[in-house]
């Protein structure tokens, strides 16, 4: 399946070179998990979300009122700020390297960080488009691929007096867009995944690799809750609701976890969930006319999509991909008197 053929890409663009010189003994950028500064980030980016959000509750009109478009894109930087809050002034010892610590900086080496990015964004294209196609073949949803009916009634109910357009050119345009959508997506992106993969997962990865995935996505999904309880994502306004996005976000969080973890940097994953979040209405484009669709299901985070998900997490599993994590962790500097001791060698990694 096409996510399979993603994973094997980046198993032979990533296979780490045997002709690299031995490199000194690593050790983690945090022993121990800095668990007050774990709960004062969790409480801080939960408590802004609410707090950004809270207009939409007071009025009782939810996600209709007209301050949902400026105030959701507003709560995406929480995390953000929780997480630079955390780092600065809670979290001791305070890491040598903050741009190193959250995977803003350095990009090394740049030509791994900049294809799995392009391997991101593509994969998480392709991570909601078999996830149409897999409803479509459980017969959740019928699809249209040639005239495009559910869409171009949206398009007539939109603008009944305009000229008409090929229906099929303007699905063609917008799928063109995405990648173009993904770096724009990236900018309100990088607001969460500097909280979540930049901060939260390498604050947690002394617990394991599994442990640190899993933890990051539940609270990554839980964080949400301010707007799910109105609705969003799932028409279900209740605990059902929120139950659905932190299962949505541990599958989708593993995988750009993963990019995080494969890379040491944060970008891939921000451009891979601006990705997401760009192509998360494909099923609007396919779908026939007078279809109707349980977002609990068929949304980009609903239950089919888990299964795809699941099943690119165990092509990573089976190739080993999660046992090679190359650069989270810092080297510790080499004397130089030392290095010249006769019978002396760099230690192993």
């Amino acid at each position: 399946m096409p996510s399979a053929l993603w994973v094997a890409n980046v198993a032979v663009m990533s296979a780490p070179s045997t002709s690299q010189h031995p490199t000194p003994a690593a050790t983690p950028l945090v022993e121990r998990v800095p668990w007050t500064a774990v709960v004062v980030f969790v409480v801080m980016a939960c408590a802004l979300a609410w707090l950004v959000v809270l207009p939409l509750w007071l009025d009782g009109s939810g996600l209709a009122n007209p301050l949902a478009a400026l105030l959701l894109p507003v709560m995406t930087f929480t995390p953000a700020v929780a997480a630079l809050f955390v780092v600065f002034m809670v979290q001791r010892p305070r890491p040598a390297s903050i741009p190193e610590y959250l995977g803003l900086w350095p990009l090394r080496p740049v030509k791994r960080t900049i294809w799995m990015t392009v391997f991101g964004i593509f994969g998480s294209v392709l991570l909601v488009i078999a996830g149409v196609f897999l409803a479509a073949a459980l017969g959740l949803v019928q699809l249209d691929l040639v005239a495009f009916s559910g869409f171009a009634q949206i398009l007539d109910a939109a603008n009944p007096t305009s000229s008409p357009i090929p229906v099929g050119l303007v699905v063609l345009i917008q799928l063109l867009t995405i990648p173009v959508a993904a770096i724009f997506n990236g900018f309100f992106a990088l607001g969460e995944e500097l909280g979540w993969r930049g901060w939260l997962l390498p604050s947690l990865r002394p617990l394991g690799t599994w442990p640190a995935l899993l933890v990051s996505g539940a609270v990554w999904g839980f964080w949400h809750s301010p707007v799910i309880l109105l609705g969003y994502n799932f028409a279900q306004p209740n605990l059902l609701g929120v139950a659905l996005m932190i299962s949505g976000c541990v599958f989708y969080g593993i995988l750009i976890g993963w990019l995080r973890l494969r890379t040491a940097s944060v970008w891939p994953s921000v451009f891979a969930h601006g990705a997401f979040n760009a192509a998360a209405g494909f099923l609007i484009l396919v779908a026939a006319a007078g279809t109707s669709a349980d977002p609990a299901a068929l949304g980009p985070l609903g239950w089919v999509a888990w299964i795809v998900m699941a099943v690119v997490i165990g092509v990573l599993v089976l190739t080993g991909q999660f046992r090679i994590q190359p650069r989270l962790e810092r080297r510790p500097r080499i004397d130089p008197a030392a290095a010249v001791v006769p019978g002396s060698g760099p230690a192993g990694v």
